[in-house]
């Protein structure tokens, strides 16, 4: 049910309702780990940044090579995590995404498959966001993977590195998300951030990095309370505030490794109340080096 341009379709209106009701008023001048962009109630889609810089006056540029998710791996960096410990291959991944791409297989526990089913008609399907692959065959033509750079022309500063996923076999939207770094008070140090516009505001998800003995990297999103890194609902209000709500049961881990010569691989879980929902498994090839095995030359790539 359309309830207007400013409320949109019902069921997102009564999730806002519930952000609302359950999470806490802040002031984005006191709390910059939480803003990101706000997506439209029309909907997010694939040209979402396009809108939202043109918006702002801001420039878009579609990167092919020597852009990533973050424009330095260093700059995860902090007493309590060692960036120059992880492996080459796994931080250029996360300075020069542009340039890789993506396959990747899902495996949902058989208990929370109708949930995944769920929130794919109620919510993903049409707002063309957060679309998580429901099935293996949805997955075996591959992913699109496009890294979007939006910048203000004026002072030429970067105010965001955009992420945009798609299913190759059905065209569905899988994300549309911004990359950033933020240090929340409950964290040590800088964690990943990303944020991925909803209607009338986001779900931020922030990543605590760890490294591994092997040199692979771990980004989990566990928190106790508010303001630690986690997943949050965001949603604007009038008056410039925001009201956010810490889902605490909800949680991430993506272990991020090197793998072949070229490639790059990530486990990405999904757990609810502490029992595993889905899986992904991603392989991450960068093209340069598929194109030089392809012609027979010799790799110079780490």
């Amino acid at each position: 049910m359309w309830l207007g341009d400013q409320k949109g379709n019902l069921v997102d209106w009564s999730t806002q309702k519930w952000v609302q009701a359950t999470g806490r008023i802040v002031d984005l001048a006191q709390t910059p780990w939480l803003s990101g962009p706000i997506g439209s109630t029309r909907g997010i889609g694939v040209d979402f940044f396009d809108k939202w810089a043109s918006e702002k006056q801001w420039i878009v540029t579609r990167c092919t090579t020597g852009k990533g998710l973050l424009p330095s791996f260093d700059g995860l960096a902090s007493p309590g995590f060692d960036a120059k410990a992880i492996q080459p291959a796994v931080a250029n991944f996360y300075e020069r995404a542009a340039e890789y791409d993506m396959d990747v297989w899902s495996e949902w526990s058989g208990l929370f498959k109708p949930f995944g089913f769920l929130v794919a008609s109620l919510f993903s399907r049409r707002l063309e966001q957060l679309n998580l692959p429901l099935s293996s065959l949805d997955t075996s033509w591959g992913m699109s993977s496009e890294v979007v750079q939006v910048t203000d022309q004026v002072s030429g500063e970067l105010i965001a590195n955009a992420w945009i996923r798609k299913l190759n076999k059905t065209g569905r939207i899988i994300y549309v998300g911004s990359y950033s770094l933020a240090t929340p008070p409950g964290a040590s140090g800088p964690c990943v951030k990303t944020v991925f516009p909803l209607p009338n505001g986001n779900a931020i998800v922030i990543l605590r990095p760890h490294a591994l003995p092997d040199g692979s990297l771990v980004l989990t999103s566990e928190g106790r309370r508010f303001g630690d890194p986690g997943f949050y609902f965001t949603v604007h209000r009038v008056d410039g505030r925001v009201t956010a709500r810490y889902l605490r049961s909800f949680r991430e881990r993506i272990h991020v490794f090197g793998a072949e010569p070229g490639i790059v691989r990530a486990d990405h879980t999904m757990s609810l109340w502490g029992v595993q929902c889905l899986h992904l498994h991603y392989r991450l090839r960068r093209r340069e080096f598929r194109l030089e095995r392809a012609s027979g030359g010799e790799s110079t790539i780490d």
